[in-house]
C-alpha cells in the first residue's frame, strides 16, 4: 500500500487527511511481530517522514514571504485538519508499538522517547497546539513587517545592522534609536500575543495532568532526561560566578579602546580600534562559493554536502522586506534533506550563522544511513553543538590562504571577534533562561507584560553589567519581546549555553589534531537520536558540563586566544 505514497513534492502538497488516512488505518490493523516489525516500522516511518516534509514545505513558505496570505492559509489548513488527526494516528501506533514489547535494533532510546510522548498525550491538546503554531506564525508576521526610513530608503531592521559597525557613533545611535523605536511600536502588539500565548500553555499542561506547571509539561515534551530545572539554574549561577566578569572585562577593554566614558548598546559592534568593518562578501553568490571552499577544508565530505544544498536549490539566504527574521535549518524528512534559511547582508554574523546553520544541515546528511524516523529526534542540546562547534571548526580556514574571506589579520580578526561574542552569549543566555523558569514558576504574575518588563530588567542588569543603558529603561526592559524563542519554542535556549561549551570542548581537541576533532564530531553526529546527552558528547570528545569548572577551563581557553591573536 505504502508503494502508492506521493513521489513529488507537487504531489505531496496535495495531500489531504483523506488521502492520508487509511494509510494509518492499515498500519494499525497490520500484525505485529518478530517477523513483522522491521517492514512495519520502516512503512510507518516512511508514512511520518512525508507527512513532516508536507509541514515543512508549508511552514517554510511563510518564512520566505510573511506577506503571503495564500501560505499562511495552507500552513494554518495543515494545522488545522492534517496535524491534529496525524497526531492521534501517530500515538495509536506508539501504543500498538509499546503494547508488543518488542524491541527494534538500536531503537532504544526512541522507545524511551516514545514511552514519554505517549504519557504525555492527550487528545484534547490537539487543537491547542494547533492553535498554538498559528499563534506563533503571527509572532512572525509582526517582526516581518517592521522596516523603517533610513536616509530615503525603506528597510528592514536586519539592513540596518551594517550601520552599528560604522565608526561614526552619532551615525549608529541614529540607526539604534530607529530600530528600536520600530520595536516600540509594536510593543502593544506583541503583548496582545503573549497574553494569548500563556493562558494557552498552562491549559495544554492542565489537560495533561500538569495543573498549573507549564515547566514540568515542557520538559516532558522537549524530551529532557539529563538534566533538571534546577541543573539549569546552577549552569545560571556558573555562569554569574565565571562568564560575566570575563564579559565585562571584554565591555572595559572595549570602553577603553574607544576612549567613552560609558559604554553605550550602540556601541557594542564597531570596532574598537577603528578599523574599518568586516564586509567579507559583496553578494549571497559570493558567500556561497566561499563557504563551500571553507566547508571543503574542514572535511571534504561536508563540503560535498554543502554543494548538494546549492546545486538543489535548498539555500534562502538573502535579506529582504516580508521575509520572517533571524536563521534557521529545517529537514525535509522524506527527502533527507536539510533547508538553511537567514538573512544576510554582507556581515560577518552573516558568515557565522551559515557556517552554524551548516553544521545542522551536517547532522541531517550524516543521520542517512539511520532507517527510521524515530530514530532523527536529537535533542537540541547536543544538535546545538554540530552547530557551534562547526563555527569554531571552520575558523582556520576563514584567511583566503584556505579559500576564505579575509587576509591574515582580518581572520584573526573575525576568530577574536567570534570568541568575544560567544563569551557574552553566555551571560544573555542565562537572561532568557532564568526569565523563562520565573515565567513559568509565576504564571499569574507573567499574564502582565509590566511584570515581564520589571523581570526582564532585573535579570538584565544581573547578567549584562558594563553597558549604561541609562534613558533606554524602555527599550533594555522590552527585551523579552525581541527574543522569538519566548514566543514560539518556550525553554528552547539554554541549549545554546550548553551547547556552546560542548563545542568549545570540541575546538580545545581540534587546536590540538583538527583531523581526529573532526572525525570525533562526524562519528557523533551520525549517532543521530540512537544515544543519550551524555554518551553523544562523549563520543564528539567533550563532557555534557553545565558546572563553574567546566566553564573556567572554556573561558581560559578562549580568552588566552584572544589575547595571543591581539585581541
Amino acid at each position: 500500500m505504502l508503494a502508492s505514497l506521493p513521489k513529488s513534492r507537487d504531489e505531496l502538497l496535495q495531500w489531504t487527511w483523506l488521502q492520508i488516512e487509511p494509510y494509518y488505518k492499515e498500519l494499525q490493523a497490520r500484525p505485529l511481530t518478530a517477523d513483522t516489525i522491521d517492514e512495519w516500522l520502516a512503512d510507518w516511518s516512511r508514512l511520518a517522514e512525508h507527512i513532516s516534509e508536507l509541514r515543512e514545505y508549508r511552514y517554510i513558505a511563510t518564512t520566505v514571504n510573511t506577506a503571503d496570505t495564500v501560505a499562511q492559509e495552507l500552513y494554518a489548513n495543515f494545522l488545522d485538519t492534517i496535524q491534529p488527526a496525524a497526531e492521534a494516528a501517530e500515538q495509536k501506533l506508539k501504543e500498538k508499538l509499546l503494547a508488543s514489547g518488542l524491541e527494534p535494533e538500536n531503537f532504544a532510546i526512541p522507545l524511551r522517547n516514545m514511552r514519554s510522548e505517549a504519557a504525555l498525550f492527550r487528545e484534547a491538546n490537539l487543537p491547542l497546539l494547533a492553535e498554538e503554531d498559528k499563534l506563533t506564525t503571527k509572532y512572525d508576521k509582526i517582526t516581518g513587517a517592521q522596516t523603517v526610513l533610513w536616509e530615503g530608503e525603506e528597510v528592514t531592521l536586519s539592513q540596518l545592522q551594517p550601520v552599528y559597525q560604522e565608526p561614526e557613533r552619532s551615525k549608529r545611535e541614529q540607526a539604534w534609536r530607529l530600530a528600536s523605536e520600530r520595536w516600540l511600536a509594536d510593543r502593544q502588539a506583541i503583548n496582545e500575543l503573549w497574553r494569548k500565548l500563556l493562558p494557552l500553555r498552562r491549559k495544554l499542561a492542565d489537560n495533561a495532568g500538569f495543573g498549573n506547571d507549564y515547566r514540568s509539561f515542557r520538559w516532558q515534551q522537549m524530551l529532557r532526561f539529563d538534566y533538571t530545572p534546577d541543573d539549569c539554574k546552577r549552569f545560571q549561577q556558573a555562569i554569574e560566578e565565571v562568564v560575566v566578569p570575563a564579559a565585562t572585562r571584554i565591555y572595559e577593554k572595549r570602553r577603553q579602546r574607544l576612549g567613552l566614558s560609558t559604554l553605550r548598546p550602540w556601541d557594542l559592534d564597531v570596532d574598537p580600534l577603528g578599523r574599518p568593518p568586516l564586509r567579507p562578501f559583496s553578494n549571497v553568490e559570493h558567500l556561497k562559493e566561499t563557504a563551500s571552499a571553507i566547508f571543503r577544508n574542514v572535511d571534504p565530505q561536508l563540503g560535498e554536502y554543502f554543494d548538494i544544498m546549492r546545486r538543489e536549490g535548498l539555500l534562502d539566504l538573502e535579506n529582504r522586506k516580508n521575509k520572517a527574521p533571524g536563521g534557521y535549518c529545517d529537514e525535509f524528512a522524506a527527502s533527507r534533506r536539510p533547508f538553511i534559511f537567514m538573512n544576510a547582508v554582507g556581515l560577518h554574523d552573516d558568515v557565522q550563522t551559515l557556517l552554524h546553520e551548516g553544521g545542522h544541515a551536517f547532522h541531517v546528511f550524516e543521520t542517512r544511513h539511520l532507517p527510521y524516523i524515530q530514530q532523527l529526534e536529537v535533542g537540541m542540546e547536543f544538535a546545538e553543538v554540530a552547530s557551534m562547534g562547526m563555527e569554531l571548526l571552520a575558523s582556520p580556514y576563514l584567511g583566503r590562504a584556505h579559500g576564505g574571506f579575509y587576509d591574515e589579520q582580518d581572520a584573526a580578526r573575525a576568530l577574536i571577534q567570534h570568541l568575544e561574542t560567544s563569551i557574552s552569549f553566555w551571560p544573555y543566555m542565562a537572561v532568557v533562561d532564568a526569565f523563562q523558569h520565573w515565567v513559568y514558576e509565576n504564571p499569574d504574575d507573567a499574564l502582565d507584560p509590566a511584570n515581564l518588563d520589571a523581570q526582564w530588567a532585573t535579570l538584565w542588569q544581573r547578567f549584562r553589567p558594563g553597558v549604561d543603558w541609562s534613558g533606554l529603561e524602555q527599550e533594555m526592559m522590552t527585551g523579552w519581546q525581541r527574543k522569538l524563542h519566548i514566543h514560539q519554542i518556550p525553554f528552547y535556549y539554554v541549549e545554546y549555553g550548553m551547547a556552546q561549551l560542548g563545542a568549545v570542548q570540541v575546538w580545545a581537541n581540534a587546536l590540538k589534531d583538527q583531523a581526529a576533532a573532526v572525525a570525533s564530531y562526524r562519528r557523533a553526529l551520525a549517532l543521530g537520536g540512537t544515544a543519550t546527552l551524555p554518551e553523544l558528547y562523549k563520543t564528539a570528545g567533550a563532557r555534557f558540563a553545565f558546572d563553574a569548572a567546566t566553564l573556567r577551563m572554556a573561558i581560559n581557553l578562549m580568552e588566552e586566544v584572544i589575547n595571543k591573536l591581539g585581541g
